[in-house]
């Protein structure tokens, strides 16, 4: 007698059903169309969110392939020699529309003939990567939200000799540096701007909006919306709990122990397994809906390993917590965090399916940036309300194992990277080190907002800093 397969037939959570993996593309064509792909995403915000003129933009902008994703202890070097041959041709070419706020890239190739890609700026909505799409796949309706009364109504007084000059001396090693300020909660100390920086311009966090996620996750805590950080992550694709994401909890997607890769299909037909932390940068489509697909190669919760994957997982959360109880989505993303602490300036980008990039690329000016820090050095506490649950302060920055300074959603001092700095000190950090640092000890906050592709000198930011706080 054959022998019968023996299956689980108990009944799932309704609508549940086992996700489909992310698979990545690493053909040639496939990496063509994300290193256009990330051109347009950087210039719509250059050009038509941070506002920077042409010429400005371009003398920011670093042409650049994609990388394949790494392992666990590594990221391979892209090879940007075919990149470098079709700029030096002319192949390469960048074109934006200033009526419709619209940029376009193109990479003609004699090969693969030409790689277009195209995005676009809305306000609310930052810069949306639409892909080789004109037009995203949602209507970007105008948003009308609350302009906040300033946190400070005064002018940085005049800084004193040795401020200013550990002040001139970063300015003078950092050239992408769009501004720096430094504040307690009652008044700013310091505050400057480069020849293409100001105080109203927005400029953008990369990866800060990572820890613009993890508060919101904090505020949904607060207003019982969700239970505990240890619970199970059920974002909409994980609500089946035979899945293999059921043993991910909140806490290990806020501290990067989730384990998500992806396979990733190279040219060859060989397959090696890779975790991914620019894609939704790079390539256009529904962000949440990628990162869910992801696959744990790792056992949650035991591996560190910095990737996108988990915030855009926590971000499905976040919006699928906002549409169970029939709210507007962005709306009420904004309401719950940004526009509660009057982050007016601050938005984030949007991908083509109308999902808000839980994981990076939002933008608000430098006083906005540090209304964040001032939250968390008065404990989740704003204009005399609790937002934040008390322990949550505690919880966000203190880091997760010995042997790596990731907390959650944030960074710590614990390996000092900044020597002349307390151990209790914590940051919010982008890609290109725009920073919201916190130094609770001296109850200062500073940010230091940063254009990509020029390093910032962190020995001269340490020193700037410990002259602020007095070390």
């Amino acid at each position: 007698m054959p022998m019968q397969a023996t299956f689980d037939h108990g009944v799932p959570p309704a609508g549940a059903g086992l996700v489909a993996p992310a698979c990545y593309d690493a053909s040639p064509r496939a990496m063509r169309q994300r290193s256009v792909g990330w051109a347009a995403k950087r210039y719509v915000d250059m050009l038509y969110v941070t506002g920077l003129d042409r010429s400005t933009a371009d003398a920011h902008f670093r042409p650049r392939m994609t990388p394949l994703p790494g392992d666990l202890a590594s990221q391979p070097e892209a090879d940007d020699a075919a990149l470098r041959t079709a700029i030096a041709a002319g192949r390469f070419t960048v074109t934006g529309d200033d009526a419709t706020r619209h940029v376009t890239v193109t990479w003609a190739d004699p090969e693969f003939g030409d790689v277009t890609a195209h995005a676009e700026a809305h306000p609310g909505y930052g810069g949306i990567l639409l892909g080789e799409q004109t037009r995203p796949d949602f209507t970007p309706t105008p948003l009308s939200r609350p302009t906040a009364a300033p946190l400070w109504d005064h002018a940085a007084p005049p800084p004193g000799a040795a401020l200013a000059k550990a002040a001139d001396a970063l300015f003078a090693g950092s050239p992408g540096l769009y501004g720096v300020l430094l504040a307690t909660p009652e008044r700013v100390l310091f505050e400057r701007y480069s020849s293409f920086g100001s105080a109203d311009r927005v400029t953008p966090s990369w990866s800060m909006t990572k820890s613009i996620t993890g508060t919101l996750i904090g505020r949904l805590l607060h207003m019982g919306w969700l239970r505990s950080v240890y619970d199970r992550a059920i974002p909409p694709l994980w609500s089946d709990p035979r899945g293999i994401h059921a043993g991910i909890t909140l806490d290990d997607l806020l501290r990067m122990r989730s384990g998500l890769a992806m396979p990733v299909l190279h040219a060859d037909g060989s397959t090696t397994l890779g975790f991914e932390n620019a894609l939704v940068y790079q390539q256009a489509g529904d962000a949440f809906t990628t990162a869910q697909r992801g696959i744990p190669a790792t056992r949650p919760g035991v591996v560190y390993r910095y990737i996108n994957a988990g915030p855009n997982v926590l971000g499905a959360v976040i919006r699928g917590e906002i549409e169970r109880r029939g709210l507007p989505y962005p709306a009420t993303l904004y309401g719950l965090l940004a526009d509660k602490i009057g982050m007016s300036s601050y938005q984030h980008s949007a991908d083509r399916t109308g999902n808000m990039i839980a994981s990076g690329a939002g933008f608000a000016t430098a006083r906005d940036y540090a209304r964040l820090g001032v939250l968390y050095l008065q404990d989740g506490v704003w204009q005399g309300e609790r937002i934040l649950p008390e322990g949550w302060v505690s919880y966000a920055l203190s880091s997760s194992h010995t042997g790596t300074n990731y907390a959650a959603s944030f960074w710590t001092n614990q390996d000092a990277m900044f020597p002349s700095l307390p151990a209790d000190t914590a940051w919010a950090t982008g890609l290109s080190d725009q920073r919201i640092i916190i130094m609770r000890g001296a109850n200062m906050v500073a940010v230091v907002t940063n254009e990509n592709d020029f390093a910032l000198n962190l020995g001269d930011l340490d020193r700037f800093l410990a002259t602020g706080i007095g070390v």
